[in-house]
């Protein structure tokens, strides 16, 4: 009887497995693709991450005076104010910087702004971010111009900057705090920075206010 032929694709699963140099090569792609896997997390693209920190009034919080007292007037002798008192007194938080985002290697928009608290720290906030998910992302403070276009994309490692934290997520409200050693006149700009490849995916000037 005449022999039937096997698939081809049978025959190449048989050559792989009796050709030591064919396992050594499907072994290697694998480990390429699970390299690539893990360095670029495609899968990211395709998934948001919602965040919604509680953050402050827009603009500088208005300093609200105490409730004029019901009781009897007492007239007495002036008493000059404390200056101890004066200087620790809580002042109102104040918006030192602000700019909108804009996209750069991924779409991007939203706004930010550097605060600064009545304690004297300095916080960034970020209102209504939207931008992609991806590796390795990072919150940066930088002294480098905002630049719209490719031209932009990865000026912002040149100069001066300060890694905030990680990007707790790709959409939402959040609230970054500054470190102490941290100057806000010395940045100009807040990136979305993506750090595994060097790149923003979007950045917003901090225009003094």
């Amino acid at each position: 009887m005449r022999r039937r032929s096997q698939p081809y694709a049978r025959l190449v699963g048989k050559w792989i497995l009796r050709s030591p140099l064919a396992r050594a090569a499907v072994a290697a792609a694998v480990v390429v693709a699970l390299v690539a896997l893990y360095w670029f997390q495609p899968w990211k693209l395709f998934t948001d991450t919602y965040v919604d920190d509680a953050l402050p009034p827009a603009g500088p919080t208005p300093v609200t005076s105490a409730p004029a007292s019901t009781a009897p007037s007492v007239t007495a002798s002036p008493v000059a104010a404390s200056p101890v008192a004066s200087a620790t007194a809580p002042a109102a938080e104040q918006v030192l910087a602000a700019g909108d985002f804009v996209t750069h290697e991924h779409e991007t928009t939203g706004s930010a702004e550097i605060r600064r608290l009545t304690n004297g720290r300095h916080q960034l906030v970020i209102r209504d971010l939207d931008t992609s998910n991806g590796p390795d992302l990072r919150v940066w403070l930088t002294d480098q111009p905002v630049i719209r276009g490719t031209a932009g994309w990865r000026v912002f490692d040149d100069g001066k900057w300060v890694e905030l934290a990680r990007l707790k997520g790709n959409k939402g409200n959040q609230v970054y705090d500054l470190p102490a050693s941290a100057d806000p006149a010395d940045f100009r700009s807040v990136s979305i920075w993506c750090k595994r490849f060097s790149v923003s995916f979007g950045a917003a000037d901090l225009t003094t206010t």
